[in-house]
């Protein structure tokens, strides 16, 4: 998928953990792993405010598109 999701650096640098940010944002761990592990389909732009709000960050330091391999690209 070309979006990348960089919770976990988030995460790091605030030295939080998974469980307490799911906490904080109001949202199950189980469905935090789902987003943070790049395995979502969609974020409702509320649950990304939180995420904002809670992280003290903009959605571009959360989000990020990657182009897709030549290969992958042929392949799709």
């Amino acid at each position: 998928m070309p979006i990348a999701v960089d919770i976990d650096v988030m995460l790091a640098r605030r030295k939080m953990s998974v469980g307490e940010l799911a906490d904080r944002v109001g949202i199950t761990p189980a469905n935090l792993a789902v987003l943070k592990n790049g395995r979502a389909k969609a974020v409702r732009f509320a649950t990304l405010a939180a995420l904002c709000d809670v992280l003290e960050c903009q959605p571009g330091d959360l989000l990020r598109w990657e182009a897709e391999d030549a290969e992958d690209a042929q392949a799709g």
